[in-house]
């Protein structure tokens, strides 16, 4: 495995994406009826921002730690600083650990609720079980997360949220995976919502997989939100991210509207800052 989530845990990256987890899920909360929360690549569940991998880049001190003593934060982002704080500061109020998207779904998810994670690799799956001990409504597979979506769905719970946060070591070949498993999911669970996380380099590269959701995924209702450090033109670096939402719950671009732009406000890192939040159409 080349990649490791230890080096950019709470980087600008993981606040975009897990700010959107908060809210879909904050959204599937609003009814009594259980839900199913399903990670594709859970990773190790909790990181250590004084570890040997988190000191070497630092990518945190221009993401999380960004908000911590921001003012006047919209709801959205004041519950997630919130919530990242709650796993662990230390006597100066710095946080000390990261947790995960599994960390943070198990936080916010009621008794009834499941969530099924799966990761690939033997070292962060076993540091996974440890993280979730005794959270008995996960259930946690040390297998390939686009070939569980075929094997495992759907949960027994009607309503749910599917988040597909992949590496991306295989760069742009990655979108192959996951249009693959995508079709086969939206097959199978055709009314839960899919939210898949997407590096922006190349704008180029982006725009077909774009196209694809407009055209294979059997709605019209494809929301896409976009964080941009850099423009959009270098393969050499992470110039931003996005998520793209299969089945949004309703009206959820206004509920992401209200904290994007200050969001935005807080991380960038230059003049050519940027965001967005708008529905894909197809061509």
């Amino acid at each position: 495995m080349n990649y490791r989530h230890a080096f950019h845990a709470g980087n600008f990256a993981d606040v975009l994406k897990h700010a959107i987890l908060i809210d879909l899920l904050a959204a599937l909360l609003t009814k009594p009826a259980a839900f199913c929360y399903v990670d594709t690549h859970a990773g190790r569940g909790s990181y250590d921002l004084h570890g040997e991998e988190a000191e070497r880049t630092r990518e945190y001190v221009d993401g999380v730690q960004r908000l911590l003593g921001a003012a006047n934060l919209p709801p959205t982002l004041d519950a997630y600083v919130k919530l990242v704080r709650s796993f662990g500061v230390d006597n100066t109020g710095a946080l000390v650990r990261y947790p995960g998207s599994p960390m943070i779904a198990g936080s916010l998810m009621r008794e009834n609720d499941r969530g099924i994670l799966c990761e690939l690799h033997e070292e962060e799956a076993t540091a996974l079980r440890t993280a979730l001990r005794g959270a008995s409504r996960f259930a946690i597979h040390q297998r390939d997360g686009y070939a569980a979506l075929n094997a495992l769905l759907p949960p027994a719970q009607k309503r749910g949220l599917v988040l597909i946060d992949p590496p991306f070591e295989s760069q742009a070949g990655e979108y192959v995976h996951i249009q693959n498993a995508l079709e086969n999911a939206l097959a199978r669970w055709p009314n839960a919502i899919y939210a898949i996380w997407y590096p922006i380099k190349l704008r180029e590269v982006i725009a077909p997989f774009h196209r694809w959701l407009c055209k294979n995924t059997g709605t019209s209702d494809v929301l896409v939100a976009e964080l941009l450090l850099h423009p959009d033109n270098s393969g050499l670096r992470l110039n931003g991210c996005g998520v793209a939402i299969v089945n949004p719950p309703w009206q959820f671009d206004r509920q992401v509207r209200e904290w994007l732009p200050r969001l935005t406000e807080l991380l960038t890192q230059g003049r050519y800052g940027a965001s967005r939040i708008d529905w894909l159409k197809a061509d």
